[in-house]
């Protein structure tokens, strides 16, 4: 339909509308930004709300204006037509049971934004593996200031209330409401009733009110408020909720409940935070009170059978879903499902899960599927699963449990004879058409009880009715099928594809024209141009085409005339190397007009620039083909499955030429003023993060990427702004001061950096011989930033002359700076 998109997070298919409705006028904030906010912020909120019940505020028309606020509506039950998949669970109310949704994952996070519901409210207590009422596992204070009374009367309230309950043993986590006032959050010991937590805050609220009467109250009369401090105890009763942290707040400008550290409150200047400051401060510091978030390992799952998978998981930072529930969900189906998927870890192994008493019995099989009843596999019992785990594909990230890649393998259902604690005998019927087929197992116990006992999985020789079965395929990593190699020429590859999260590009070395000359003549010549753009990954499914930048972060919507549409990369999935390039007037690269995109994240801004500023995406590798990792081939043989790959592109990618000649393709660099050109030897493979000496890169232009440790503040027009950087390069002895930048500045650019910077402020000098002229009146922050300036040369002592800002480098980090003369 019009104005429909139907997305999918996380395994999760998300049906989303209206993206471009502002929801808060005065800002111009969308529903769009909404849903990214929470898709985004969910690493840190989910663990704050997991198996609570979920109370809204809704806004489907937005928040309005003073003048004329928009309509809300106070949500309890899920609407109906909700997802089936989003997780519920009910209250008895005196009109009857009303379903509650939990939040345990982003794709429920993301609906919820779907619907306008801004504000999330949540109780001090999570439900019990019986789906009862729990005990409190928080105590909340909530500081609300009255008419005459502020933010600084409540933080000094908040440093009050610290030193009693620190006293208790009970520390204190403040969060700024975004309304008017702060919360303070504490964890309970376990056994605390929510009636024995609401008399323990009233009593907390009457002694700090006993020491300061002048300045707190504890009474819910209004007429005894003003200039006051009210320390609101009541939120700790079960029945009644508090905003969630990290909740979008439905007032004027997008604010959201963010939790601030002791530091802060301190801070003369404290308000309230916007939802995009909440954004940059999770980036920059994590969560400041991570310590009372369920799952991590402030609090121990509930008895059940899924209480392993979920002890093991933190919601929000794998894309598994984690439930709230550890007893897991009855029967969807006439006949129990299965699901085995294949798992690329530490050690790449299949997993073989069967529904069984609501959850996924499962079991590590390193070797796989056996294809014949003349071979019996091991097989390692591991946690129960949810049942929500049958259709998760995805990444699961490096660090956390079960790092690595899952896709399924096959699926279906099966039909049951035997199920003991030492036997499992069923007929499994996979996908039509799909790897397994109809086949009969038996599973035996051969060691061990529960969780890591050695089991044989063994294809039965006959099926249920005694005919014989036939033998199966063998079964090989995806991508390496003996029956569809991947080849060029005469070149084969039957690697598997690693994970998404290994592909870190392939760098180059600096070099002089005369040794990328001589290395020509050694290797061949193949000659590219460098592009002055940035580097993006590009992951191509078949239909649509995600990208990532240098660094690994999601660059996809940044650029949506190459991801919304087909780009006509061909029927197969593929991942590709290049450079991202914005062009002149003149139809030449230009990194600083790339700047007006690469820094731009709301979706309006992007929309409104796309077309001032359009990009291309100029190709020069592939790493993998048809799900085969094609790194080990030789770089001519991958430009030929590159050519055939971009065939069919949209005129928005390009495979531009490769040169055979050094000189020449240095004097057309000059001639179109490009950057330069990189020599590469056409007999290399590519070698994933590695810099690397078989690509020589030479540069017409002198370009340096330097990190950003101080400012010096601006005079006469530039008085209050940002007069000049000071700029370094990483070096043996620490961050080597570099010089200064003042010039090449424009008021967007200046207003950019000042939004950059001025959070990173910090009292200590970062540089290794900086002068005490420049270092006089210099604000320091921390070196986190990377820019790039074209400079004339650098003096004897490693200053840069004349140099000239060109632009932030948010595709590289500080430590991949390096001197490039």
């Amino acid at each position: 339909m019009p104005g429909e998109q139907l997305v999918r997070v996380d395994g999760r298919r998300v049906r989303l509308t209206n993206l471009d409705k502002v929801l808060y006028p005065e800002t111009g904030t969308t529903k769009g930004e909404v849903i990214d906010y929470y898709s985004r912020i969910a690493p840190v909120l989910i663990p704050h709300v997991i198996g609570r019940p979920v109370t809204r505020k809704r806004w489907p028309e937005g928040v309005g204006t003073d003048a004329d606020p928009g309509m809300v509506f106070f949500a309890k039950d899920l609407e109906r037509g909700a997802p089936s998949w989003v997780q519920r669970s009910p209250i008895e109310h005196s009109t009857g049971a009303k379903d509650y949704p939990l939040v345990a994952d982003r794709a429920t996070l993301v609906y919820l934004a779907q619907v306008a519901s801004l504000e999330l409210h949540v109780p001090q207590w999570r439900f019990t593996a019986a789906g009862d009422r729990g005990f409190a596992d928080r105590l909340v204070l909530d500081l609300d200031p009255g008419p005459g009374a502020g933010l600084a009367e409540c933080a000094l309230v908040a440093q009050w209330a610290r030193t009693i309950l620190t006293g208790m043993g009970l520390e204190p986590y403040p969060v700024t409401s975004g309304s008017k006032g702060i919360h303070l959050y504490s964890a309970l010991p376990p056994g605390h009733s929510t009636e024995q937590s609401s008399a323990l805050a009233k009593e907390l609220a009457r002694a700090i009110e006993a020491d300061h009467p002048e300045l707190v109250v504890s009474s819910m009369k209004k007429t005894e408020r003003d200039g006051k401090v009210l320390i609101d105890w009541s939120q700790n009763n079960g029945a009644k909720t508090t905003i969630a942290p990290y909740s979008l707040r439905g007032r004027m400008h997008p604010t959201v409940a963010a939790p601030r550290t002791w530091d802060e409150l301190d801070d003369p200047d404290l308000r309230h935070l916007e939802f995009t400051e909440v954004l940059d401060r999770m980036q920059a510091i994590g969560d400041p009170m991570a310590a009372l978030g369920f799952g991590t390992g402030a609090r121990e799952a509930d008895d059940g059978p899924l209480s392993a998978y979920i002890s093991k998981r933190t919601a929000g930072r794998t894309p598994e879903p984690v439930p709230s529930n550890p007893l897991g969900d009855a029967s969807a189906g006439d006949l129990p499902i299965f699901v085995i998927q294949e798992h690329h870890a530490t050690a790449l192994h299949w997993d073989f899960r069967l529904e069984h008493d609501g959850v996924l019995v499962s079991w590590a099989v390193p070797r796989g599927i056996p294809p014949t009843y003349k071979r019996n596999n091991l097989a390692i019992m591991t946690e129960d699963h949810p049942m929500s785990y049958a259709t998760f594909e995805g990444v699961i990230p490096a660090r956390e449990y079960g790092g690595g890649e899952v896709t399924i393998w096959d699926h279906g259902t099966y039909e049951l004879e035997k199920w003991r604690d030492d036997e499992v005998i069923a007929t499994l019927e996979g996908q039509p058409g799909g790897p397994l087929g109809r086949v009969r197992f038996a599973l035996i116990r051969t060691q061990g009880e529960g969780e890591k006992s050695s089991w044989l999985l063994h294809r039965m020789k006959t099926d249920a009715a005694g005919r014989a079965q036939q033998d199966g395929q063998p079964v090989i990593a995806r991508g390496a099928t003996e029956a569809a190699p991947f080849s060029v020429g005469s070149a084969r590859s039957t690697a598997p594809v690693p994970p998404a999260s290994a592909f870190a590009p392939m760098l180059a070395t600096h070099s002089s024209p005369g040794i990328a000359r001589r290395s020509a003549q050694r290797w061949g010549p193949w000659v590219e141009a460098k592009w002055d753009g940035v580097r993006a990954i590009g992951f191509w499914d078949g239909e649509r085409l995600h990208l990532r930048a240098r660094s690994g972060n999601d660059i996809t919507s940044k650029y949506p005339e190459l991801t919304t549409l087909d780009a006509g990369l061909g029927p197969d999935p593929a991942i590709l190397d290049g450079e991202i390039v914005a062009l002149d007037e003149r139809g030449r690269p230009s990194f600083p007009l790339l700047q007006n995109r690469m820094n731009l994240s709301k979706p309006r801004e992007i929309a409104k620039e796309a077309p001032r500023t359009p990009v291309r995406w100029y190709l020069f590798d592939v790493l993998a083909h048809d799900s085969v990792d094609t790194a080990t081939l030789p770089l001519a043989q991958r430009r030929e499955t590159l050519e055939q790959i971009a065939r069919g592109s949209i005129p928005a990618i390009v495979v531009p030429p490769v040169f055979d000649d050094v000189d020449a393709a240095l004097d057309a660099s000059r001639q179109f003023g490009l950057e330069g050109v990189v020599v590469k030897d056409p007999a290399s493979r590519y070698r994933r993060g590695i810099r690397s000496e078989s690509w020589l890169k030479v540069k017409i232009t002198h370009a340096q990427a330097v990190v950003i440790g101080g400012i010096r503040p601006g005079k006469g027009l530039r008085s209050g702004s940002i007069g000049s950087l000071l700029l370094g390069i990483p070096g043996p002895d620490g961050l080597q001061y570099a010089g200064r930048v003042g010039s090449g500045f424009s008021d967007k650019t200046l207003a950019l950096l000042e939004k950059t910077l001025m959070p990173l402020r910090s009292e200590e000098n970062p540089f290794v011989g900086v002068p005490r002229e420049d270092a006089a009146d210099a604000l320091w922050v921390r070196p986190e930033v990377v820019g790039e300036v074209e400079y004339a040369e650098f003096t004897p002592g490693g200053i840069l002359r004349h140099s000239r800002w060109r632009g932030l480098r948010p595709d590289t980090s500080p430590a991949e700076v390096v001197r490039e003369d």
